[in-house]
């Protein structure tokens, strides 16, 4: 991986690094790079089961489990820029906090504080999202453009995690053989989401960092819950066996927007630009 430097992964909501770049950031960690994973919300409008609780309590419970996460990992500094969750239901939701939602967050303000994390850490490398925030969440669609603003006000490329959307489709398929989905599930959605597999511009090879990754996804309980014991999307993905999990898994995948040419598989390849004060 070149020499050390350090990585800045960009979330929206605890639980999101997990499926993204969990795999990109122990195997980062591991080879003694410093990895700082931000995320915008503490995701307290996350859907779970009613055990959880209020969204304040859940909130807590969220960032306690994005730390575990991030323990698992190897992360060294993990950081909440404190907006809302936005959720995903109406405009008007709201946590009850009474912070700005993320989504209605002003992207220079939002910027901004990333920017200054990002010169802080002298970062050579920075993820954030996709231009279709993978599957639409409106908080992870502002990733995206905080994330290319924050690019802009520093000078360091950005890098947008994603996955191809046909190998997504073909996981779901695989998952469907082990868990029923609840009906409001739409897998055309997903034939919509991420990005298409000639956009790829790095795809990262992660199966030594599998017991990292699923340890990351077990830390997020709450997300694989529901009422009635039901469980989530995240709980089917852990019960999909191994070898399975590792084909499915094994691999991560980002666009660089001003890139294109063979597939890269290290994302420090460059890492040479000057962080702009």
């Amino acid at each position: 991986m070149g020499a050390m430097s350090v990585a800045v992964f960009f979330h929206a909501h605890p639980d999101d690094e997990a499926l993204l770049t969990s795999g990109t950031m122990a195997k980062a960690a591991a080879a003694g790079h410093r990895v700082v994973l931000v995320v915008a919300t503490d995701g307290a409008l996350g859907l779970t089961s009613s055990e959880y609780g209020d969204p304040a309590d859940l909130a807590r419970t969220r960032l306690a489990e994005v730390q575990a996460s991030a323990d698992a990992l190897g992360v060294a500094r993990v950081v909440n820029l404190g907006y809302a969750d936005s959720g995903l239901g109406p405009v008007t939701v709201r946590d009850g906090s009474g912070r700005t939602r993320f989504v209605d967050a002003d992207v220079d303000v939002a910027a901004g504080e990333l920017a200054d994390i990002l010169r802080e850490e002298n970062a050579g490398v920075f993820t954030s999202y996709d231009a279709a925030g993978g599957y639409g969440h409106p908080d992870h669609v502002q990733v995206h453009r905080v994330g290319a603003r924050a690019a802009e006000l520093t000078g360091i490329p950005v890098l947008e995690a994603t996955v191809p959307r046909d190998l997504l489709v073909k996981g779901i398929n695989l998952a469907a053989k082990f868990y029923r989905f609840p009906p409001e599930f739409d897998i055309d959605s997903y034939r919509r989401a991420y990005s298409a597999k000639e956009q790829i511009t790095h795809r990262i090879d992660v199966r030594r960092q599998i017991p990292a990754k699923r340890a990351s996804m077990r830390a997020h309980a709450s997300q694989a819950a529901a009422d009635g014991g039901a469980d989530r999307t995240l709980a089917a993905f852990l019960r999909i066996p191994r070898p399975i999990y590792d084909l499915v898994f094994g691999r991560e995948w980002y666009v660089d927007p001003r890139r294109s040419g063979p597939v890269r598989h290290d994302i420090f390849e460059d890492t040479t630009q000057e962080v702009r004060r």
